[in-house]
């Protein structure tokens, strides 16, 4: 049995201010994921001809907006509604967790299509190359979850299960750290070594959310439900229900960029 290694949430103070590893880790992945996507552009001849780099900074900013905003109100919509009717002022307050992958997504995907539309850029050319990187800011993200010491897992007895603060004393699965690996560093060395493949415009999003999918349900099997939700059927989490609906939408887009591509040909 191992024990939480208790971090202490905030990395360090600038006089009154309080600067989280949580922040940190979205720093990270944003950072990470501005020099891989640009290396990926420039590899595909795309940097400096279909995008600037004054529209590839504009276009950063429009998705940590949305990655922000989607992945807060969807947790706060999904995850933990009647805590925060109760206390809206806790709705802005991102550095305490609560952030929900799936709204994160949908968030991204709606600013990066609007800001694509409006400056011409082709919107699943240029998606493809976020989304073989997204992988590295969701193993961030669960880093930032361990060092919180929140989202742990059922109890169990295996050798590595871990006693986390506030879950009691039986050592649980250290779940964090299966998604880290599984959606995140799996994830993105498995679509890292494609990102020279000639596929249709799409085929990686659409890779993307099905090894997402099943890497999330795999892992839910896991992780402790959040206490607000519980169950929503016997052994059926949010996480799950919201995962399937992923993997549907991959498979759907799979499908119909491999039929365009068909028709073009």
């Amino acid at each position: 049995m191992l024990v939480w290694p208790g971090f202490d949430p905030v990395a360090l103070h600038v006089g009154p201010l309080a600067i989280h590893w949580y922040g940190l880790m979205y720093i990270a992945g944003f950072t990470c994921a501005w020099f891989l996507v640009r290396k990926q552009l420039r590899e595909a001849g795309w940097w400096g001809q279909r995008i600037t780099r004054e529209q590839y900074e504009n276009l950063f900013t429009w998705l940590v907006l949305g990655i922000v905003l989607g992945g807060r109100i969807a947790y706060v919509v999904f995850y933990n509604l009647g805590y925060y009717l109760d206390h809206p002022m806790e709705i802005v307050a991102v550095w305490h967790g609560g952030m929900s992958f799936h709204g994160g997504l949908l968030g991204a995907l709606l600013s990066g299509w609007w800001f694509c539309r409006r400056a011409g850029i082709p919107f699943l050319g240029l998606a493809d190359r976020f989304f073989i990187v997204a992988p590295l800011g969701l193993a961030f993200g669960r880093f930032g979850n361990f060092i919180n010491g929140e989202l742990w897992g059922r109890v169990t007895d295996v050798p590595w299960g871990m006693v986390f603060p506030g879950a009691g004393p039986e050592p649980r699965h250290p779940s964090q750290l299966y998604e880290l690996s599984l959606e995140g560093l799996l994830l993105f060395f498995l679509l890292w070594t494609t990102r020279k493949v000639r596929w249709p415009d799409g085929t990686r999003i659409a890779l993307f959310l099905i090894g997402y999918a099943v890497a999330r349900i795999f892992c839910e099997q896991f992780r402790q439900p959040d206490p607000q939700i519980g169950f929503l059927m016997p052994g059926v989490t949010m996480g799950m229900v919201l995962s399937f609906f992923m993997f549907v939408g991959g498979m759907v887009l799979l499908l119909h960029v491999r039929r365009l591509s068909r028709n073009a040909s």
